[in-house]
């Protein structure tokens, strides 16, 4: 199993928000916003933040895969 931010994506589309918006709501920095962006794995205290910032719960921004891989798309 693997971790999907693909729905932190759906989530800033929807809110009319880009990428770049993130770092400065969440006052996370770039490179954070980097790992989510390649599926890679971020503190919790990140996602914590992401959360408060976009008014949201975790499971409203990431899910598990069951292929096994990593989806980048």
């Amino acid at each position: 199993m693997a971790i999907s931010y693909k729905k932190l994506w759906k989530l800033l589309i929807d809110k009319d928000l880009k990428k770049k918006d993130l770092p400065r709501l969440a006052s996370i920095s770039s490179a954070s916003v980097s790992k989510l962006a390649k599926n890679e794995n971020v503190q919790t205290e990140i996602l914590e933040k992401i959360c408060v910032a976009l008014q949201c719960d975790i499971s409203d921004i990431m899910e598990m895969t069951t292929d096994g891989k990593k989806d980048n798309s």
